[in-house]
């Protein structure tokens, strides 16, 4: 693997949240250009090492978010699901993958194999919503 693609590949995995590929390239800073950030990850998703999901924010407009699939010891690292707060755009996890049971389910139910899903939530997170609420109504 290439220098520039272990350092993408390092940024993802060392991540506590998705990542969108400008994230990642301001991450690396001047060591790689935007183009080749933009091609690492397209290489990355397509080798089974990152996963990406599309999400759409009126203020950022559609962007594709970036995760690493296994940690830098090769281990694999846990399927994971989000909370996007429309206002402050931070990410929160929502924990285990509770949607596996269902797809396990529906695989037998319908006689299909399921790939891969993606679940995450959008909204205000704690700090926006009462920042929003007047002080009397909390």
């Amino acid at each position: 693997m290439t220098r520039s693609r272990k350092q993408v590949l390092m940024v993802l995995q060392q991540a506590q949240e998705p990542l969108s590929a400008a994230a990642v390239h301001q991450e690396l800073g001047l060591c790689c250009d935007q183009a080749t950030v933009y091609r690492t990850l397209h290489y990355l998703e397509e080798q089974g090492l990152a996963e990406s999901f599309v999400l759409h924010c009126t203020e950022h407009g559609t962007e594709r978010y970036y995760t690493a699939v296994q940690g830098a010891d090769g281990a694999p690292l846990p399927h994971r699901h989000w909370f996007h707060c429309i206002r402050c755009h931070a990410f929160i996890e929502l924990g285990s993958c509770a949607v596996s049971a269902m797809v396990r389910s529906f695989e037998e139910t319908q006689q299909v194999s399921v790939q891969h899903h993606v679940l995450y939530l959008t909204g205000l997170c704690r700090s926006c919503r009462e920042a929003s609420t007047p002080a009397g109504q909390r």
